[in-house]
């Protein structure tokens, strides 16, 4: 059985790097879409019906987190950035506003097409699963259980929270903020003191070495990836 052939929508307006993404993409059985403004790139979301967006940032019609933004007002679709903006807020700013991950240029293809492959997997998952896996870590939704290597894990409520969220969000770059959000609430999105203690609780306990995490890795300044 042939495996499905993705559908990814190229958002850039530089000509060289639409050519180097489109040999890149198609050896790997991806079917592309190739536009050079958010106007062309919004009218392909509808025609094309791609599973994934690849978007430059320094568009001729404006800045692409607005278009960001809006897909994010009707569609989770991953979005990937490729961008040569390599500021820590232009980053963040962009995980903030819906983004799945952020890739800087110039960029190894080898590293863009595990991110790519990343993030349909997560699209794939559905929410509602209730056992989640990452490796030999398990977390049952139902049963409240965390397992490591079939061994059970004590986790407090708060800490099995945080770690649900991380699961549920494996492979996928996440702001400080976005995860204090959904694991705290509103008005914790600043408290990145109270987030760093809970991951190095969780780290204690999943990882081999805490001190050098293989889950649950730091992004310098911009928050956490797991997985």
């Amino acid at each position: 059985m042939s495996q499905p052939k993705y559908k990814i929508l190229i958002i850039e307006d530089d000509k060289q790097i639409q050519k180097l993404l489109e040999v890149s993409l198609e050896e790997h059985a991806f079917l592309l879409k190739l536009c050079g403004t958010q106007k062309e790139g919004m009218s392909q979301m509808i025609q094309f019906n791609p599973d994934l967006i690849l978007l430059d940032l320094g568009l001729p019609d404006g800045d692409g987190k607005l278009f960001v933004e809006k897909i994010r007002e009707f569609s989770n679709i991953p979005i990937i950035i490729v961008s040569a903006r390599n500021g820590e807020q232009e980053i963040v700013d962009s995980l903030n506003l819906g983004a799945d991950d952020y890739v800087v240029k110039p960029f190894f293809t080898g590293e863009l097409i595990a991110r790519i492959n990343s993030a349909l997997r997560h699209a794939l998952k559905k929410e509602s699963t209730p056992l989640l896996k990452v490796g030999a870590l398990e977390l049952d939704l139902e049963k409240r259980e965390v397992k490591l290597n079939d061994g059970a894990l004590h986790f407090t409520p708060l800490e099995f929270s945080l770690l649900k969220f991380f699961m549920q969000n494996s492979g996928k770059a996440l702001t400080h903020a976005q995860i204090l959000k959904n694991v705290w609430g509103v008005g914790y999105q600043s408290d990145t003191k109270i987030l760093r203690v809970f991951v190095n609780q969780i780290r204690k306990k999943i990882e081999i070495d805490p001190n050098q995490p293989k889950l649950l890795i730091t992004i310098s300044g911009v928050g956490y990836r797991f997985g």
